[in-house]
């Protein structure tokens, strides 16, 4: 059983930068991935970003590429997503997870742990 909570989310201007952090509790093995994932209102929730716990490998959505970073620290058992010149757009409920099975995946199904998210708001 894996536990994760959220935090960093809040109130931001466009073009501000915000980390989110993610510590988890409960064992994490080599073969994880931690991904971010993001849901807006009325919307799909959608993949943003995903790590190898292993290699540090990392994965992003276009949408977000060269503006994110997602990154861990294995000591602390703890996943981050790094976001830059953040937009109006970037709105919505922010979610990391844990996919406990090999190989990497994009879709919310592909992972098997969830935390409870956080809010990230971007005003123009």
């Amino acid at each position: 059983q894996v536990q994760l909570v959220e935090s960093g989310g809040g109130l931001v201007q466009a073009g501000d930068s915000l980390r989110l952090s993610c510590p988890a509790s409960g064992p994490i093995f080599a073969h994880y991935h931690m991904g971010w994932f993001r849901q807006a209102p009325g919307k799909e929730r959608e993949f943003v970003a995903a790590i190898s716990w292993s290699t540090g490998n990392t994965y992003y959505a276009d949408s977000v590429k060269g503006r994110c970073t997602i990154s861990r620290d294995n000591a602390k058992k703890t996943g981050y997503l790094q976001m830059n010149s953040l937009k109006p757009e970037d709105t919505a409920v922010y979610y990391c997870a844990v996919r406990i099975r090999s190989g990497l995946g994009y879709l919310p199904s592909h992972y098997d742990y969830w935390g409870q998210g956080t809010q990230v708001t971007v005003s123009s």
